[in-house]
């Protein structure tokens, strides 16, 4: 199988790459970067393509995508209450300072 192949990836894993490359692109990301980008992290997230050879179909834990709920928490939460308080406003702050600076789509 030549390099670049794509035949072994399932119909999802290439719309999942073909989503992540649109992103790129609307982010200013040339196209041929953003598609190599995107197989890079369908590769990462997934293990390779899922069609056909050893393994097919298996789980490859947890994916970069699904772990964010996992990480943090712990650290704020064993801080005191008034620490806690403190980044609270300061975080406030800034984003009240920041409201004429940025736009959201």
């Amino acid at each position: 199988m030549p390099r670049g192949d794509k035949s072994k990836y399932t119909d999802k894993q290439e719309r999942k790459a073909d989503h992540i490359a649109q992103s790129y692109e609307k982010r200013g990301v040339g196209e041929g970067e953003a598609e190599r980008r995107a197989w890079a992290t369908v590769n990462k997230d997934d293990g390779g393509g899922k069609k056909g050879g050893s393994g097919r179909g298996r789980d490859t834990g947890h994916p970069a995508a699904h772990r964010g709920g996992a990480l943090g928490g712990d650290a704020s939460a064993n801080r005191p209450a008034d620490e806690r308080s403190a980044s609270a406003r300061k975080g406030a702050r800034t984003r009240k300072a920041g409201t004429n600076h940025h736009t959201h789509h």
